[in-house]
């Protein structure tokens, strides 16, 4: 079994909320992590920004990745959300049975 986390950030405590809670009622993650504001700084419309933002770490399977990718996309407020997915190579064996246990 291979696992994932995937980073996603958004742009209020409520949306970040709504997204984890539906994923983890869902069984698509074990464990949404949501940290609250972060900045960041980026180019979207051949402008800087600099945003107060929401960083979800969201730990599932990798076989789920496309799911929840849906998922997020369908939740999400903003027109292109970040959906990246980081593999777990090594983890602890009774976190990582966790993760398997507590989703579909």
């Amino acid at each position: 079994m291979k696992y994932i986390v995937i980073l996603c950030n958004t742009n209020s405590k409520d949306s970040a909320e709504t997204i984890a809670n539906y994923l983890v009622k869902e069984h698509l993650a074990a464990c949404v992590n949501i940290i609250p504001q972060i900045t960041s700084i980026y180019r979207w419309e051949n402008k800087i920004q600099h945003d107060e933002e929401f960083l979800m770490l969201i730990k599932t399977k990798k076989d789920l990745f496309n799911k929840v990718k849906e998922k997020i996309a369908i939740l999400h407020p903003y027109d292109v959300a970040e959906i990246v997915s980081l593999d777990i190579t090594d983890g602890l064996s009774d976190y990582l049975k966790w993760i398997n246990n507590n989703t579909i």
